[in-house]
């Protein structure tokens, strides 16, 4: 009589452990290896467990607006509505941000540097970010205080929000209010505010001090008009640290670094994606065990069976 193993196999697990076993993969092999290595795995990886943080901002910042389109709904439309924190540089349009925030029912992070979505398109869809409770526009010049203000309106468990914004933006012109006085006037529950190098005055941060009584960290890097006096805010706002406004250190482009879990594989993704039509699952196994060089693999993940898939090709390493 055959022995029984005390162990399970791996391809029979059921597709939502593996997607969290998976979760703790690089996002290049979550896309590209896993797939291949089973129809159970490759069903699991089109699962929402696997997607429910997305990272590419390091990728995104060098990827072509039609890539970085076509790769964020396929990830997104993965995650089936379990979507809690998102990671992208570089919304090229208000389409796609519109996108995102249809499928932002979970969403608790948000984080869209550099990225150049309107003020009117904010307006319309900010009711859909009403659960986020992180939030960065930072170096977003398409927008100001009126999606601020829609922000605040609607998404009323926003703790923390980065608006830094590129020294070069700030040189040579005169203060301008109307952005922290939105802050001010919709974000009361705020702990956690950054605003290095805008273009705001003493007056307005005191209003957001007054109007935000649990702000704990406030970033004026570079806010070179306003003036704080040390001793009043030890006095008035004792549990408050403030960085700034003199640059003491230098420039950061990046003060979110654990904004994902794939933060630390995302320099890899420099891949070029295609879209392509493919039903037969077998092309993954003829793919992997190809003797040929890896450089001249291609290696493809599903969409779904009958849906557009995504097709990658790899670049030989340096």
């Amino acid at each position: 009589m055959e022995e029984q193993s005390d162990f399970r196999r791996w391809d029979e697990l059921i597709p939502d452990a593996l997607g969290l076993i998976f979760s703790n993969l690089s996002l290049q092999e979550v896309l590209t290896v896993v797939p291949s290595v089973c129809k159970s795995w490759r069903k699991a990886v089109t699962g929402p467990y696997c997607w429910q943080e997305i990272g590419i901002e390091e990728w995104s910042n060098r990827c072509r607006p039609d890539q970085l389109d076509r790769l964020l709904r396929i990830l997104i439309t993965r995650s089936n509505g379990s979507l809690r924190k998102l990671c992208v540089s570089g919304i090229q349009n208000d389409t796609l941000f519109s996108f995102i925030t249809e499928n932002a029912g979970s969403l608790q992070a948000l984080r869209l540097p550099r990225s150049e979505m309107s003020d009117s398109i904010v307006e319309q869809t900010a009711g859909r970010l009403s659960t986020i409770t992180f939030l960065d526009l930072s170096y977003c010049g398409k927008i100001g205080a009126r999606a601020l203000e829609a922000i605040g309106k609607h998404c009323k468990h926003l703790v923390s929000l980065c608006r830094n914004m590129h020294p070069l933006d700030a040189a040579g012109k005169s203060p301008q209010d109307d952005e922290a006085n939105a802050i001010a006037a919709t974000m009361p529950r705020l702990k956690r505010l950054e605003m290095a190098y805008n273009l705001i005055t003493t007056g307005s941060v005191l209003n957001i001090l007054s109007c935000c009584p649990q702000l704990e960290f406030m970033d004026l890097r570079g806010c070179w008009d306003v003036k704080l006096d040390s001793q009043f805010l030890k006095e008035k706002f004792p549990k408050l640290k403030v960085l700034g406004p003199l640059v003491m250190d230098y420039y950061e482009m990046d003060d979110w670094d654990d904004c994902s879990d794939y933060s630390d594989s995302t320099e890899y993704l420099a891949w070029e994606l295609e879209m392509a039509d493919y039903d037969d699952f077998d092309i993954y196994d003829e793919m992997w065990h190809d003797d040929g060089r890896l450089e001249e693999l291609e290696l493809r993940f599903y969409e779904g069976i009958g849906e557009d898939a995504g097709m990658f090709g790899w670049p030989p390493s340096p």
